[in-house]
């Protein structure tokens, strides 16, 4: 009889499997790009819910062209973006920061804020590139009153994003000039937290038989004699969940203002502001933060893709 032989349980991607340093995560700008568009190439969102849409498929050679389904969606509200400060880059590091002169009274609750802002100057100097933190003007949600903030990238070159910068400066930044109704988004932010956790459900290891001493759920060993030690590929009981992720290429089924239909949302309530309706599932639970972006890799398969919205349900 051969030995037995299982794969390892649990992927070795993602290592080590502990709680984020915090909520909104850090993208890898320079890999995304965005359309021709001199614009943002991502936008705080906050997740509402899930629904069933029911929509008519026109995409090309598809089994069911012509015809309606139900697909499920996510939908997630957002709110209009402002510009906390310009941070411009020399050599990959952070060569000068100007601050907006204008700032909501929420951000103190966020960041300590100095007494002194200086004024908004010209941008001279020869400088690699330019990026945005961005906050989210959450007080017109009824989530909550302080915002999120985050860097953002924008796509053109430097006198492009120059002058996108001045352009908003203390302006309101909405969604649904940055994105709009068919495009693939990518979605960054953490996943439900679950706590401490058995290595069954963490990792998905078999039960022991119900004789087992010792217990069941939990592995039959956890290494060798030599080396005296156990390592870090034993699966072990600990935290599982809170856990930065990115759902890839989901498709914009709609980008619209609040309205009628999108009220009473379970563990939400209702959306004052713009939001998206994306297909598919988003990481995290109910109100969870989230920056959604331009695609990193777009496949053939989503992109052809083209449904037409009739209800929600």
């Amino acid at each position: 009889m051969a030995p037995p032989h299982s794969p390892r349980k649990g992927s070795m991607q993602y290592w080590p499997r502990k709680r984020a340093r915090k909520i909104l995560p850090s993208p890898n700008w320079d890999a995304i790009k965005s359309d021709s568009q001199k614009k943002l190439r991502g936008f705080i969102c906050y997740k509402a819910g899930m629904a069933s849409a029911f929509v008519k498929d026109e995409t090309a050679d598809s089994m069911s062209k012509g015809k309606k389904i139900i697909v499920p969606v996510t939908i997630l509200e957002c709110p209009p973006l402002k510009i906390f400060s310009i941070r411009l880059y020399k050599n990959g590091k952070v060569a000068k920061e100007i601050l907006a002169e204008s700032l909501d009274k929420e951000l103190k609750r966020k960041v300590k804020l100095p007494k002194n802002v200086k004024k908004m100057e010209e941008i001279k100097g020869d400088y690699d590139d330019l990026r945005l933190i961005c906050y989210s003007v959450a007080k017109k949600t009824e989530i909550k009153k302080t915002p999120d903030l985050s860097e953002i990238a924008l796509g053109g070159d430097l006198e492009d994003k120059v002058k996108f910068a001045k352009e908003n400066l203390g302006k309101e930044i909405l969604i649904s000039n940055i994105f709009e109704k068919g495009n693939l988004v990518d979605f960054r932010g953490l996943t439900k937290g679950k706590g401490f956790q058995g290595p069954v459900k963490r990792f998905g290891i078999t039960l022991k038989a119900h004789k087992s001493e010792k217990g069941q759920r939990r592995p039959g060993a956890i290494g060798s004699f030599h080396p005296g030690r156990t390592t870090m590929y034993a699966p072990m009981a600990g935290q599982i969940g809170m856990f930065t992720r990115i759902s890839y290429n989901n498709k914009l089924l709609e980008v619209g203002k609040s309205g009628e239909k999108l009220k009473n949302i379970k563990n939400f309530g209702d959306i004052k502001t713009e939001y998206i309706i994306a297909t598919g599932s988003v990481q995290g639970p109910a109100k969870r933060q989230l920056i959604v972006t331009f695609p990193l890799r777009e496949t053939k398969k989503q992109k052809k893709k083209n449904y037409e919205l009739i209800e929600l349900r």
